[in-house]
């Protein structure tokens, strides 16, 4: 009894030493990334200044669009940047026959866009209201309505992380189409993914 519960308690202690390693790394992972964006954004911004040229004043481009990005419903997911109208001109183009808009392109809560004529159109406030969240919303879609692919609508710099939530929770075919997003907000961005996809791929793995 008495080495059963020494086990027991062990057993705890190093759970929870794992939580306190994984959120440690995270933190560092975190800082490490902003500090690094952040020089790499300013080692540009003062190359453009020497060499005189003229800071970009638009957000960084989309990712092309490939003519095989169709499936059965076009997902976007919340966050800066043009993700929004990239995935209302996918609706436009007929890419997918639904579209299912997660409403926090201006934090949780967020308007719904309006409908584009032929195209069904489902917003919603994910629950946990994060990027899994949207992932488990629409894999819960696709066993709904059997989707054999999907088209998901992210920033650049949360492409890898939305790929992998979505095949998570979704078995078929995941395409990903970037919006561009404003340079100034690359250093947080990239800071925010970084610690994003460490605790995605060490802490929550499931869908």
């Amino acid at each position: 009894m008495q080495q059963a519960l020494l086990s027991l308690v062990l057993s705890g202690l190093g759970r929870a030493a794992l939580k306190v390693v994984a959120g440690l790394i995270l933190t560092t992972v975190v800082v490490l990334a902003f500090t690094i964006s952040s020089v790499v954004v300013v080692i540009e911004v003062a190359s453009m200044a020497l060499l005189g040229a003229t800071p970009l004043p638009h957000p960084l481009p989309s990712s092309p669009v490939s003519p095989s990005a169709r499936g059965a419903a076009i997902v976007t997911f919340a966050g800066p940047g043009e993700r929004l109208p990239v995935a209302l001109r996918l609706a436009r183009e007929h890419r997918a026959p639904m579209l299912v808009v997660s409403q926090g392109q201006h934090g949780y809560g967020g308007p719904c866009p309006p409908a584009v004529p032929g195209v069904a159109l489902i917003c919603f406030d994910p629950d946990p209201g994060n990027t899994r969240g949207e992932a488990e919303f629409a894999g819960r879609l696709a066993k709904r309505y059997h989707w054999s692919s999907v088209v998901i609508v992210t920033g650049t710099e949360q492409d890898t992380r939305a790929r992998m939530l979505m095949e998570r929770c979704f078995g078929g075919s995941v395409y990903v189409v970037t919006g561009s997003l404003p340079l100034g907000s690359w250093p947080y961005q990239i800071a925010y993914e970084w610690g994003a996809l460490v605790k995605a791929l060490v802490v929550e793995r499931g869908c």
